[in-house]
C-alpha cells in the first residue's frame, strides 16, 4: 500500500475513534442517538416517503455532527485555558452549546411537522 492510501484508511480510524469516544463519554450524544433511533422506528411504523426520510437523516446526522463539534470545541477551549475561568473561554462553549440547541428545537419541529399527521390520527381516531 502507498503512502497516501495508508494515511486515507487511517483517517478512518482516527475519525472512528472519535465518534466511540464521544459516545462512551459525551451523555448528550448518546441522547440524540437514542432519540434518531425511535425516529427512525417511528418512520418506518408510519411509512414516511422517501423525501421524509431524507429529511429525518439529514437532521438525526446533523445533530450528532454538531455534538461532535461541540465536544470538541470544548476540549480545545479546556486545553486552551488549562479549564480556568476565561470570558471567552466560556462564551465559545456557550455559543457552541447554543447552536447545538438551535438545531435540536428546529428538528423537534420540523419532525412534529413530518409526523404530524400520524400524531393526529393517534390523539383523535376518527
Amino acid at each position: 500500500m502507498n503512502r497516501s492510501w495508508n494515511r486515507f484508511i487511517h483517517s478512518f480510524k482516527y475519525a472512528s475513534m472519535g465518534i466511540i469516544h464521544a459516545l462512551k463519554t459525551e451523555q448528550n450524544i448518546r441522547i440524540h442517538l437514542l432519540a434518531g433511533i425511535i425516529v427512525f422506528i417511528l418512520a418506518f411504523i408510519v411509512k414516511v416517503s422517501a423525501i421524509e426520510w431524507t429529511i429525518l437523516l439529514l437532521l438525526i446526522s446533523g445533530i450528532i455532527v454538531l455534538e461532535l463539534v461541540n465536544t470538541a470545541i470544548e476540549r480545545t477551549v479546556d486545553l486552551a485555558t488549562n479549564k480556568e475561568y476565561h470570558l471567552l473561554a466560556k462564551q465559545a462553549k456557550d455559543l457552541a452549546a447554543g447552536a447545538v440547541l438551535v438545531y435540536a428545537v428546529t428538528a423537534i419541529i420540523i419532525g412534529l411537522i413530518i409526523f404530524g399527521k400520524a400524531i393526529m390520527k393517534y390523539i383523535n381516531p376518527l
